[in-house]
């Protein structure tokens, strides 16, 4: 009886990673190992950290810490800060520009209008930094009304896990009875729904995080052009958020860069295709409510002694 050797169908994917490898831009996934703060550790060493979502710093606030004890419906909150009748949560995440600029929302809105096209917005990357107490992109526009849907994720600024869609009652009624998501997922434990609840709080009774998000923000992007890096405006979209790129260009110097960095203690995520275009490789840097001065001072010193060495800043 002969023995058949089954091939691996996978075998592809070690041939893509070793492709990877010899272009210098394999990496592997870096461990935190305390709690997600403006300095913290990962790999073993104390970094300053650039490379977060926790743009209003809630993973760590008191409130949120201890509430998600706490069962509640965060439903009926989320719904009256997006200005929705209907609510539902999802397991569910949206993807922002890399480049962080803000879409032409009234203009889109015109064009759904003018077509009778359903209008979506994903502000993954907006709630809880865009808009009054962070709204999101429809009201920091204030097209309220002209959206028919709103998606997000609750695990970014809101600092908790999950995600969204705001919508009509019989929106919301549908997809109870056809989303995939909603009918094949198990819904989020109370303690998670209760850390939403906290989180939509603290957006309402403390707007100075908001405040200090931004002001952290103008400041990192000012510094950061001041050095000569290209922050965005030449070859790609100027960043309008607190999501600032460090266009790099080439992927093998972008990934270099970004451990470069982390040797002298600084977190800058390397960003490469196909994430991004070919020729459009980046550091992306995010800034947070929770960064203090001198460790953004820190930081900028670090990329500048690192950017010079590597022939990056002249």
């Amino acid at each position: 009886m002969s023995v058949t050797t089954r091939i691996n169908p996978l075998s592809y994917l070690t041939e893509q990673l070793d492709d990877l490898k010899a272009k210098g831009t394999y990496f592997r996934l870096r461990v935190l190992e305390d709690e997600q703060a403006p300095v913290c550790t990962f790999d073993g060493r104390k970094v300053i950290n650039l490379a977060s979502n926790n743009y209003l710093g809630l993973t760590t606030h008191p409130r949120l810490v201890f509430r998600h004890k706490d069962i509640g419906h965060a439903e009926e909150q989320l719904a009256s800060v997006k200005h929705q009748p209907g609510r539902k949560l999802l397991i569910s995440d949206g993807v922002f520009s890399m480049d962080g600029d803000i879409g032409p929302l009234p203009q889109l809105c015109d064009l759904a209008e003018r077509y009778g096209a359903i209008m979506m917005v994903d502000d993954a990357h907006a709630s809880g930094v865009l808009g009054r107490n962070g709204r999101g992109t429809i009201d920091h526009f204030n097209v309220h009304g002209r959206v028919d849907l709103q998606v997000g994720t609750l695990s970014k600024a809101v600092g908790a896990l999950g995600g969204y869609v705001c919508g009509s009652r019989d929106l919301i009624d549908f997809l109870y009875h056809r989303a995939r998501p909603f009918l094949f997922s198990t819904s989020h434990p109370p303690s998670v729904a209760a850390t939403c609840i906290a989180a939509f709080e603290v957006l309402e009774n403390e707007p100075d995080r908001i405040e200090k998000l931004w002001e952290n923000t103008r400041f990192w992007k000012k510094e950061l052009g001041l050095l000569g890096f290209d922050i965005g405006g030449r070859t790609t979209p100027a960043s309008e958020t607190p999501i600032t790129p460090i266009i790099i260009g080439d992927s093998k110097l972008t990934m270099d860069f970004s451990r470069e960095l982390f040797q002298e203690c600084v977190l800058g995520t390397g960003i490469t295709f196909p994430t991004v275009p070919e020729g459009k490789a980046r550091i992306r840097t995010i800034m947070t409510a929770t960064h203090k001065k001198a460790e953004l001072d820190q930081a900028l010193e670090v990329l500048k002694k690192v950017g010079k060495r590597m022939g990056i800043l002249a």
